[in-house]
Parts: C-alpha cells; structure tokens; sequence
C-alpha cells in the first residue's frame, strides 16, 4: 500500500471570475501534488467552488437570474480555468451538490444535539463582501479590516457555535503541534491575536438571505457561510456522521490545507474546533501562503489592474505562466506581478538555459552521431561535477518541497541546467568532433548531458508538466528515475523548440 497523501486547496467564492491572484493557489498545490505522486504516494487532491451566501443572492438579483444559475455559470468558469492552468486535481467539488448539503445539515444537528451549537441573537457590524462579523474595536478607519468596504449594523436571530468552549483545547494542539500551522508568523498572528485574547462564539446561521443550506430542524435558517464552506474537506471524501466510509477514514486527516493568508483564521481557528465538536482528528497542517500583488498594489477592478490567467496563457503558453507563479513567489512574503518580469524569466530562465541546453544537446547527438548516443565511459575529472550534481538533485529538491519551498525548489533545478551549460563550454564538443580520435570522449560527454537532461524533465515535472514530457520525448526516454544511470541508450528525436523568445521591443 502507497502512503496516502491528502491535499485541498482553500473553495473558490463564485463571486466574479477568478484573477492571477487567485489562480496561484491552484497551480501551487498541483506542483505538490505532482511531486508527491512522484515521490510514490498516492495522492488526493480537491479543490471547487463555494457557491452560497448573501453576496451570492445580491449578484444573482441584480443579473435577474436565479443563484442556482448564477453559481453555475461562475464555478464552470472557475474550473475551465483551473483546467487551463494544466492541475492536476482529483475532484472538484461544489458546495451546492446534493451529498454536500445532506452531510452538513447533519454535522449541524449533531453540534446541536451535544451542546456545541445553541440559538440566540446577533447584533453587528457585517460586511457582505467578506461575510464576517466584526466588533467596533476590529474595523480600520470605521471599515471591514478586511476588504476595506463599508460595514453594516446588523440584528438578527442567529445559532451560535460555541467556539469559546475549545479556546484552551485548541490552544494547546497549536502548542504541541509546531507544524499544525505555516509559516511560524501565521501561527503567531493567530495565537496572540485572536486566541489568546479570547474567542467569542460564533455565528453560524442566518435569516436575513435565503441562498443557503437550511437547517432541516429549523427552515427559516440556513447555515451560516464557514460551517458550510469548510465543511467541504470531509463531506466530499464520504465523512457521515452515523457512518462514514471506507476512503474517509483511508483520506482523513487531510495532510495539507493549502489557503490565502487572509482566510488563515477561519482554518485554524474555527475549522479545528468545528473537528473537535464532531470528535475528528485534525489536519496535519494549515498553510497560509502569501499573495500574487500588483506593482500598485492588490488587484481590483476599480484599479483597472486584474489579469486573467486564461489571457496570460493565450500569450505566453501554460508552461511559462506556471513557472513565474512558482518560481517569482517567495515562501513567506508577498510576491509582485509584472509582464516584464515574467518575459525577462521566459527569455532568460526557459529560452537560455533550458531551451538551449536541450536544444543544442540534441541537435549535437543528431549531427555528430545521428541521434544514438551510448555511454563509452572515457569520463574526465571534469565530468565529475555535473554528474554528482544529478546524483544529489532529487535530495535537495526533496528538503526544499518538504518545507513547501516550491520556488527554492525549481532553482535546484535550473541550478544543474546553468551548469551542463557551462559544461559544454568546458568540453567543447564541436572542437573533440574533429578528431576521430575522441569520439568515444565526445559521446560520453554527450551522453552525460542527456542523462542530466532526462534527470532533470523528471524532476521538473510537478512544475512544468507539458515542458517535462516535450523533453522527454525529445530524448525518446521514458526512464522515469531520478538517479544519474550510466547504462541508458538514447535514440534521440528530432530537437524542438520548448520556448519561443519573445521580442521586448513588441
């Protein structure tokens, strides 16, 4: 039995369609799952769309059509572009399909049955962009701290979670558990900022909208956004509450909740506590990655600077735009888009190191040996270098992604590429080709080159998928080991070009 290995990306809202931004979390946590399946586990990963709520019911008023067919057409937009982006995920969910909705309505009655969930009265200021409550002492300048948008007084008869019960339980688990929450200043925001100060209960229901799941008990209210929306990590892997199924207890706890910074506390705050009222274990970790902004800064349509994947993709290519997300994003601090960095990383990173590399390596097999490359083993000290880099690539990439270093990761990568370039000018093919002499020395170059290579198109896979089986096909190998192997025979293709330069000045 493969180890299991559990990954879900935060549900998009079908509020609008979704940005750059917002399409760096889907194609981040690809690039784990991939590697994990790399690595021999046998991945899971889900990801979908969160379709109710007040905001919701307003866009679907004010386009006169239903929410139902409002959240139709945005989550079907959502997925095309998860799609495009090339992820690889093994369920897209909705929270409006009928198993969902089901399941909740049951973790709801069971809360309410064991006293975790009790009926009073809310009075707040709300904000219906975010759906969040907020106290007077929360708001910035009067506004939601949030989203920054005006904030609305709001009284109503609403059920409550007794978030306050599980304070000291959940402040512990955090404690014991150092890894529960990344990056560490995450865990700490969310410990000296909200936990320690004190939670208070939390309202999961309303009266106020109708487009939600209702509480079968009592109709008039339907459940209250986060009970619903984060709820969807179990209900879709077959969690009941009288019996749940075989692959939920194989599939939970999650091993990776893979979330936007901004909605850190509702995953580690409420979404335990919500686990610990139904007596399930915890996911193993929470982390909240930073943001894809603007030079100017966050995107928003009243800026006039939102980018679209899809528009990005028709420019550049798949390849290109998942390598600028991946690579340009640092692990804990906020990365910052701009078209010219991402040509600057296409002609300088997958043109001049890669492209080349693969395409001269192999137009030099084809000319000097028609393609069939063999290992004739006259290696030189000067070999030594680059072999033993491949040897300890699959090593370093591994600390790299086991800290979620998804970008460090991809330079280990381009590190080894840097260096079979610099390779070929230390060995200098074409000049051992003159000689009949050393022609056994210029194939064995070649063939470390390629062996290199094909090390490198399996490790860089997770990252660059379509690139990963061009080259591979390239080399003609389907040797999917990650160790240099000094047996292999190359019959090579015909060289392609993996990336086309683009001209600056158009």
């Amino acid at each position: 039995m493969k180890e299991k290995y559990y990954i879900t990306t935060a549900i998009a809202y079908t509020s609008a369609k979704p940005h750059i931004g917002n399409t760096y979390e889907i194609v981040l946590a690809d690039s784990i799952a991939r590697y994990k399946r790399l690595m021999g586990y046998d991945v899971y990963f889900q990801t979908g769309t969160d379709e109710h709520g007040e905001k919701i019911e307003l866009k679907a008023k004010e386009a006169r059509i239903t929410p139902k067919e409002y959240v139709d057409k945005i989550s079907q937009e959502i997925k095309h572009i998860w799609d495009i982006m090339n992820t690889s995920y093994d369920k897209f969910v909705r929270t409006t399909d009928e198993q969902h909705e089901k399941i909740v309505q049951k973790i709801f009655k069971k809360m309410y049955d064991k006293g975790d969930i009790y009926l009073g009265e809310y009075k707040g200021l709300y904000c219906t962009p975010c759906e969040s409550f907020w106290t007077e002492s929360q708001l910035v300048d009067g506004k939601c701290p949030d989203c920054g948008r005006e904030v609305q007084e709001k009284c109503e008869e609403a059920y409550f979670f007794k978030l306050s019960k599980y304070q000291d339980k959940l402040l512990k688990y955090i404690e014991e558990h150092p890894e529960f929450i990344q990056p560490e200043s995450r865990k700490n925001e969310m410990i000296n900022n909200f936990i320690q100060p004190g939670l208070q209960d939390l309202c999961v229901s309303r009266t106020s909208f109708e487009w939600g799941i209702p509480v079968d008990f009592d109709p008039k209210h339907v459940v209250y956004v986060w009970l619903d929306a984060l709820t969807n990590y179990i209900t879709n892997i077959g969690y009941d509450p009288d019996k749940s199924s075989e692959e939920f207890n194989r599939l939970w706890p999650a091993d990776l909740h893979l979330i936007g910074k901004d909605i850190i506390r509702f995953h580690t705050i409420y979404w335990p506590c919500f686990l610990m009222s139904l007596d399930l274990p915890l996911p193993k970790q929470v982390f909240g990655h930073p943001w894809l902004i603007m030079a100017d800064g966050k995107m928003s349509k009243s800026k006039g600077n939102v980018i679209y994947a899809d528009d990005l993709v028709n420019e550049y290519g798949v390849d290109a735009v998942r390598y600028y997300l991946l690579h340009e994003i640092p692990f804990t601090s906020d990365g910052v888009f701009s078209k010219e960095l991402l040509v600057e990383r296409i002609n300088g990173d997958l043109v001049n190191i890669l492209g080349n590399l693969v395409n001269r390596t192999i137009a030099m097999g084809q000319k000097y040996f028609t393609g069939h490359i063999e290992n004739k083993k006259f290696n030189e000290e000067i070999d030594q270098e680059v072999i033993t880099m491949a040897f300890d690539l699959a090593d370093k990439i591994e600390d790299k992604m086991n800290h979620l270093e998804i970008g460090a990761s991809i330079d280990c990568i381009f590190e080894v590429l840097r260096r079979c370039n610099k390779y070929i000018d230390e060995t200098t093919p074409w000049l051992l080709a003159k000689e009949e002499s050393k022609l056994n020395r210029l194939e064995t170059v070649l063939y470390n080159l390629i062996e290199v290579i094909r090390i490198c198109s399996v490790l860089l896979f997770p990252y660059l998928p379509d690139t990963s089986e061009k080259i591979k096909k390239q080399i003609n190998s389907s040797d999917e080991s990650y160790s240099f192997n000094d047996e292999n025979v190359y019959d090579l293709n015909t060289p392609e070009i993996l990336f086309q330069r683009i001209d600056v000045r158009k």
